[in-house]
């Protein structure tokens, strides 16, 4: 299993998760974070750490949300791992819970 970031994380960004991961699963997007499903261990560290619950485990995952397992492999093979926390962009706070964000994503 693995876990898996999902449509909340799209213009929010907040990266406390990074710092708590033992296995630097975590890549970065323009606006987005992802985790590669092959590096992940399902250690349970990152869930807790995100401010806007975009971390879910791969069992856990809302149907809405489904797209985002596919999504995360897909991305982590294109952007770089990013493994230190980093200041949220300036307006993550307006993003964060804002629905149908999808189309947001910068690729």
């Amino acid at each position: 299993m693995t876990f898996v970031v999902t449509e909340n994380c799209i213009k929010c960004k907040y990266t406390d998760c990074v710092e708590v991961c033992p296995v630097d699963c975590f890549h970065e997007g323009p606006n987005c974070l992802v985790i590669d499903p092959d590096e992940c261990i399902d250690c349970t560290l990152c869930e807790p750490e995100c401010p806007a619950q975009a971390i879910f485990a791969e069992d856990d995952l809302p149907a809405d949300q489904q797209q985002f397992l596919a999504l995360n492999a897909d991305l982590a093979k294109q952007w770089p791992v990013i493994t230190a926390k980093k200041d949220a962009p300036p307006d993550a706070d307006d993003w964060n819970g804002k629905p149908d964000k999808l189309q947001e994503l910068q690729r």
